[in-house]
């Protein structure tokens, strides 16, 4: 573990930025961005294009250690260069910015109102590749659905096991138990959420810490046990289908949480603007979003 980088993520001030579209939710967010699916013939291409769009995001002076902390990125994106540094050296050296990767491979079908984690058996060989490639810590999601206790100890008790495995390869993982945000029960379902997963952190070994990535709460506080919870390093809140306004206003009202958007910090950005329209549109993100993570009311 960087023992800086931690410094940088546990006493920090910003937010993490989520740029690890995968796979199956690829081209949705390049036609979000205005690169229609026409523009590629296969997966290569795909993720040629979707690199792309991310060293633009990534290069760009608006994507600044002023007000990121963190940035979460595809394995593919891991893997790739940019400006000639493997992508995670380039945002700790060049930019400041603290590295994580996505390690779950998508989610299982619906049972228990809840969606688990695909296994993933080369989950050790991954974690390898990202020490290899000097990233500091993971993520990996699951959703909740409905407020029932029994899905949602198995959604928990998953995440801390792989989350165990992560510790032990000496990265800091990110556990993500999304809550649906159209979820009829939502507040039911995050007090139940937060039960378990006080059980877990609270069965974790004292050298080991954690991050949460939860969906914002219907009722805001509710998670103020998670932050000040002596195993975690830090919370953050997706966005979780909300605008980028509505999420930030959300979010602007739990203390101690700090955002990790995707869609909402992307939603203005377009394959066709200029530079100085792209810059303008990704500074006036990340200065709502570092806003509502850091002014509280």
């Amino acid at each position: 573990m960087n023992e800086k980088q931690l410094e940088r993520i546990r006493m920090g001030s910003g937010f993490i930025a989520a740029l690890d579209q995968s796979g199956g939710s690829t081209p949705k967010a390049l036609a979000a961005y205005g690169v229609k699916e026409d523009a590629y013939s296969s997966d290569d291409e795909m993720f040629d294009q979707v690199h792309q769009m991310r060293t633009r995001i990534i290069t760009s002076p608006a994507f600044s250690s002023d007000f990121i902390l963190g940035a979460i990125l595809f394995e593919q994106t891991m893997d790739r260069d940019i400006e000639g540094m493997k992508t995670a050296d380039y945002l700790w050296e060049k930019k400041g910015i603290v590295p994580f990767v996505k390690v779950d491979k998508g989610l299982a079908e619906e049972e228990n109102g809840v969606q688990l984690m695909k296994p993933f058996d080369e989950l050790d060989e991954l974690l390898k590749r990202a020490n290899d490639r000097h990233i500091f810590g993971t993520k990996m999601r699951s959703v909740i659905k409905e407020p029932n206790e029994e899905g949602i100890k198995q959604v928990v008790t998953q995440q801390f096991e792989w989350a165990r495995q992560i510790l032990d390869a000496g990265l800091v993982p990110i556990i993500e138990p999304e809550v649906d945000i159209y979820s009829k029960e939502k507040e039911k379902t995050e007090e139940l959420l937060k039960e378990e997963l006080l059980r877990q952190l609270d069965q974790l070994e004292e050298q080991d810490h954690v991050m949460l990535k939860l969906t914002i709460p219907s009722v805001a506080g509710t998670y103020d046990e998670l932050v000040a919870h002596d195993r975690v390093v830090l919370v953050v809140a997706l966005s979780g289908g909300y605008s980028r306004e509505e999420a930030c206003e959300k979010l602007s009202h739990n203390n101690g949480i700090v955002a990790s958007f995707s869609r909402a910090l992307v939603e203005e950005l377009s394959y066709g603007q200029s530079e100085e329209e792209f810059n303008q549109a990704l500074e006036s993100a990340v200065s709502e979003i570092y806003d509502a993570s850091v002014e509280k009311n």
